[in-house]
């Protein structure tokens, strides 16, 4: 009974410093929220694009000129 005891001890603390999946399971967690973040705010995110590039072109028209 008391090596059936340690070798459930040995599983369990090996199991518990087994960490690998955790960094991937983390990434893909924040990859979702990035993604729900931008599908929610794709009409603001266009807009705030497509000014940005209106200025730029504007500028390079005034430099060029």
């Amino acid at each position: 009974m008391k090596g059936l005891f340690e070798k459930f001890r040995k599983a369990c603390k090996e199991f518990d410093e087994d960490n690998a999946g955790v960094g991937i399971v983390e990434v893909i967690l924040i990859l979702v929220v990035l993604i729900a973040i931008v599908l929610i705010f794709k009409t603001q995110i266009t807009t705030i694009i497509n000014d940005a590039f209106n200025a730029i072109n504007n500028a390079s028209g005034r430099i060029i000129n």
